[in-house]
């Protein structure tokens, strides 16, 4: 990979963070910008940070106080639209995978991870945007066809055959507008089809709009 990937770490463990910093200490193509031991600190320094520094990927604990990863995801994701985020965790269960994505996650680490694992996610994530494994897929189809305790992504509705050729183009980035020059439709059109996806499949933003058709198989997975 050519171009230098700027990673954040946050995690209220200082041996994970330690840990981490010093795997990819040795990768010259990935460096860790700010690390910080709670959800609070790391908005704080995001603040400070000039745009050409700004992380291009986020490495987010779920298991932190005051503040855990699940609600620094949703600011994250409210405040930061664009912003990549990776979660590491050691709960690697399917109806954490299911809330995740919704927030818009873009790959999940377990901590037991290896150090391939590891620098492979945060390539992928930062080119495809996504990194989504089989068992990823499994794991998001088994929580989509049982009857969650908290709302997720929603499957009781099916998309229309207009509304999966807007997706597929959504998840090759394509604006409203290069859709609806693609599909011969307005601009406005394009836009309800977006908004009536999103309520369908119980999504906040385009990544789990991406993760849904790849768990659907409406989009391929990304190389690993």
């Amino acid at each position: 990979m050519n171009k230098n990937i700027t990673i954040a770490l946050v995690d209220d463990e200082d041996l994970i963070l330690e840990g981490i910093n010093l795997i990819l200490s040795n990768v010259q193509h990935i460096n860790v910008g700010i690390t910080s031991n709670s959800g609070d600190d790391f908005i704080h320094a995001l603040e400070g940070v000039d745009t050409t520094n700004f992380p291009d990927v986020v490495l987010v604990d779920i298991q932190m106080q005051p503040m855990d990863g699940f609600e620094l995801t949703e600011l994250l994701k409210k405040h930061y639209p664009n912003m990549k985020i990776i979660v590491l965790s050691s709960h690697y269960k399917t109806n954490v995978v299911g809330h995740m994505i919704k927030l818009g996650v873009s790959a999940f680490i377990p901590k037991a991870s290896s150090k391939e694992h590891l620098i492979n996610t945060i390539e992928s994530v930062y080119q495809y945007g996504v990194f989504f494994t089989q068992e990823d897929q499994q794991m998001l189809i088994s929580h989509m066809n049982s009857k969650p305790k908290k709302p997720t992504f929603s499957f009781n509705e099916t998309l229309s055959d207009r509304e999966i050729d807007v997706l597929k183009l959504i998840c090759k980035e394509l604006t409203n507008q290069e859709i609806a020059d693609q599909l011969f439709l307005s601009k406005r059109t394009v836009e309800g089809h977006r908004q009536r996806i999103l309520e369908k499949v119980g999504a906040k933003n385009t990544v789990g709009l991406i993760v849904y058709a790849i768990a659907m198989g409406i989009h391929p997975l990304p190389p690993l």
